[in-house]
């Protein structure tokens, strides 16, 4: 066969009509609200709820996030956690993160977490939930300072 001869397509037979005929409404679910709920609105991650609806005033604040880790103290830093002014638990299996935001009058609480998750590269300082260059070393710092 040479290079330029192709062979010629098999006869195909015409299309048969359909047996059935599909329904007009193709969404299943009608019925939700166009909306979010106050629930859904809540469980938003940060950065998504500031790309959807822009980033509202907040006052200063200081996010430790961390991943789960095996040992004495971990009831004690997710109970720290728990108890910041806002907690969030994102992700699942091993790319689960726990995320505590404190404002600045909470400055023993983060240095009393960060004093038992620092210590693992996983954990991460985002101030005004961004990461900020020299977060750990530069940042943390000063706020110690603000220890009475």
């Amino acid at each position: 066969m040479k290079d330029t001869e192709r062979p010629a397509p098999p006869d195909t037979p015409p299309a048969s009509p359909p047996q059935y005929r599909p329904l007009e409404r193709f969404w299943p679910y009608v019925d939700l609200p166009e909306q979010l709920t106050d629930e859904e609105l809540a469980a938003l991650d940060p950065e998504l709820a500031a790309a959807l609806f822009g980033t509202p005033p907040q006052p200063f604040s200081v996010t430790v996030s961390f991943a789960p880790f095996e040992g004495p103290d971990w009831a004690r830093a997710l109970e720290l956690a728990k108890a910041s002014v806002e907690y969030r638990e994102v992700g699942s299996g091993t790319a689960r993160r726990h995320r505590a935001r404190f404002r600045s009058e909470h400055v023993a609480d983060v240095r009393a977490l960060w004093d038992l998750v620092g210590r693992f590269d996983q954990s991460d300082v985002l101030i005004d939930d961004q990461p900020v260059p020299y977060a750990r070393e530069l940042w943390l710092p000063l706020l110690w300072l603000l220890i009475h």
